[in-house]
């Protein structure tokens, strides 16, 4: 019996640059994080400020996100190789962020019933306790922003079976997203943009006697969160259940195999298996069959693919085409 090396025809799951950077960032954003955490409520339990000891375990809610982040990074590091998933683990991220986004909506919902509250009892507020307090949050989360900031957004795939070819110039399509990431970065944005709406509330509580403003800033904060939590579950719901990432991703595959001799597409799939991550399966009907590389090359100069399947199917007859072909309707 003949042996075959199938060694170069096996994938293996890599593990991204990218998603080992953002596990770094989140890992020192949740470390600068904690510290904050304890420093105000060491210092609000010696000191006695109610103010410190609240913003101390509203940083405490963060770690808490944030940890979630790293244990998502840790469990998609670690079982990347595992043959259990098939695809790999991206799909952890998305599922981390989208779990992420309801505990925003959670938060933000707890902030605006705080709101109500508090303008309808209207508390006695620590103007002057209160502001280093928020002053120091802001920095704190304006830094830690800036570090995850610098890895949030993926412009393009990488994987065992995307490869760059020469000859070919590869199409300009959008990238897709790190939603693990993506949550933990507007956790942050959200925290920070507490901590600026907090500053001007109790400017202006403290020097003008706007006592509203801080009650009602609380709830304007809960409102925009909320919108960015259902936008951010949105987004990583559609790469959970294997959405079509963007019709114009099957477009210029489409196109670039329709361009090699008579060619048709019978069916195309395209869809983001995890940051930087795509699988596509495509059947191409032809009367003259090529080498399957030749339509691996076009679809791979076309799209960054980290999996990639191609039917060819002979047909009897050489068609024209620009003519529709009855024969090639698919059915689901």
């Amino acid at each position: 019996m003949q042996a075959h090396d199938l060694s170069e025809h096996v994938h293996h799951e890599d593990e991204d640059d990218h998603n080992r950077a953002g596990e770094r960032r989140t890992r020192w954003v949740v470390a600068i994080t904690a510290v904050t955490m304890i420093g105000e409520l060491i210092v609000g339990w010696w000191t006695g400020s109610i103010a410190l000891t609240a913003d101390g375990w509203h940083m405490g809610t963060h770690v808490g996100a944030l940890g979630l982040t790293l244990v998502a990074y840790w469990y998609a590091r670690t079982r990347a190789g595992h043959d259990a998933f098939s695809f790999g683990t991206g799909k952890i991220y998305a599922l981390a962020g989208y779990t992420s986004g309801v505990l925003l909506v959670l938060v933000s919902l707890w902030m605006a019933k705080e709101g109500l509250e508090h303008l309808i009892n209207r508390p006695q507020v620590d103007y002057l306790d209160a502001l280093p307090v928020a002053v120091v949050g802001l920095v704190v989360n304006l830094v830690s922003a800036y570090l995850l900031s610098r890895s949030h957004h993926y412009g393009h795939g990488h994987g065992g079976h995307d490869h760059h070819h020469e000859g070919h110039k590869r199409a300009s399509v959008p990238g897709t997203l790190d939603f693990n990431l993506r949550a933990a970065y507007i956790h942050i944005i959200a925290d920070a943009m507490t901590s600026l709406l907090a500053i001007a509330a109790l400017s202006l509580g403290w020097w003008a006697n706007l006592w509203f403003l801080d009650p009602l800033m609380g709830l304007v904060g809960g409102g925009v969160i909320i919108w960015w939590a259902i936008s951010l579950c949105l987004q990583a719901s559609r790469q959970l259940l294997d959405v079509v990432s963007s019709p114009r991703h099957e477009q210029i595959v489409r196109q670039r195999l329709e361009a090699i001799d008579d060619v048709r597409v019978a069916d195309l799939h395209v869809w983001e298996l995890g940051p930087g991550r795509r699988s596509c399966i495509v059947s191409v009907v032809t009367a003259h069959p090529r080498a399957v590389t030749d339509y691996r090359d076009a679809v791979l100069s076309a799209l960054s693919v980290a999996h990639l399947t191609i039917e060819v199917h002979q047909c009897g007859l050489a068609h024209d085409p620009t003519q529709p072909d009855p024969e090639l309707a698919h059915h689901h």
